[in-house]
């Protein structure tokens, strides 16, 4: 009897132990709401832990998962090869909001006008992707500006800067360039994008070492399934999710549901196709970082689809 109840009370803690899972992720992102749903619906309750962070988090042996578009994993994958995309969260067609009085009707008309951008940020690898697709290759001025979630938003926030003129363009994640739309009115802008050229992939990392350990890669092919959950609610039943994500991120509804058809959620194909994109945007990120580009093989090596595999194979036999 003495066993049967010792046992009974280290059985919880065991349980907690190996489930208990740690993520980081930037908390003021649209795109990291489905890692805290999936927690909190799906997963085991009270043991998925969310930190706001960045990949460079993974470092940290207590952090299991991190999430961010594919240019800062890129960026961190030059110092730490270990690191490993696991799994596409979701696709953002960025936009770019030009003001029609500087005289921009098409892309072209970008020469010699300011555009803002979020420095060294996908925001910046987008309009330089966007512009190039269209033949403008220079001539125009970059103007660094941050991001913003709701009105009123900071003075040197993209919004602001193109309400007052300060810049002609810019070119963002959401909702900063719903918020410049409303900033000037939607006839007074034109709208470009061109997700062939780029579009946000937003993923989530772990590390070579952490996917090798069996208790580790046991609680991330848990979550991934929670996961494929999550995604079909926030694809099929938007109306079920929207209000939570606008009050955990602090966007106004409104403006969420303008953007929301913006976002293509789930996991994507882990394929040769995802390797051309990142290969590009490599090509890239290494002219303005001064380094060597990647080898093909580095990156098929970074693009981990054994996660995903090892998920779905888990969801058959359990169906």
């Amino acid at each position: 009897m003495r066993t049967f109840q010792l046992w009974f009370l280290i059985f919880p803690f065991l349980h907690l132990q190996v489930l208990a899972l740690n993520i980081s992720a930037s908390a003021s992102t649209i795109e990291h709401t489905p890692l805290r749903y999936a927690g909190n619906h799906y997963y085991d309750a009270d043991v998925v832990t969310v930190i706001n962070g960045s990949i460079a988090n993974l470092q940290d042996t207590s952090i299991d998962l991190a999430a961010n578009a594919v240019t800062q994993g890129l960026k961190y994958y030059v110092n730490n090869t270990n690191y490993r995309l696991i799994g596409i969260v979701v696709e953002v067609a960025y936009r770019l909001v030009a003001n029609k009085a500087a005289g921009i009707t098409k892309l072209a008309d970008l020469r010699g006008k300011r555009i803002g951008v979020v420095p060294g940020t996908s925001s910046e690898v987008f309009v330089h992707k966007l512009l190039a697709s269209a033949g403008v290759s220079d001539g125009y001025t970059i103007v660094n500006g941050t991001y913003c979630l709701r009105e009123p938003c900071a003075s040197n926030s993209l919004p602001v800067q193109f309400g007052n003129g300060t810049v002609d363009a810019f070119g963002a994640w959401e909702p900063s360039v719903e918020l410049g739309v409303r900033a000037l009115g939607v006839d007074n802008v034109i709208l470009f994008e061109n997700a062939t050229a780029y579009r946000e992939v937003y993923s989530l990392y772990s590390t070579k070492e952490k996917l090798r350990d069996p208790h580790t890669r046991q609680k991330i092919v848990k979550y991934i399934r929670a996961l494929d959950r999550t995604y079909q609610v926030y694809k099929a039943t938007p109306e079920k999710v929207d209000h939570w994500v606008a009050q955990t991120v602090g966007v106004d509804l409104p403006v969420l549901r303008s953007v929301w058809k913006n976002h293509v959620w789930g996991p994507g194909r882990l394929d040769k196709a995802l390797v051309d994109f990142i290969q590009h945007e490599d090509e890239y990120l290494a002219r303005v970082d001064k380094r060597r580009p990647f080898t093909r093989a580095e990156l098929e090596r970074f693009v981990d689809t054994s996660v995903y595999k090892e998920a779905r194979r888990a969801s058959v036999k359990q169906a």
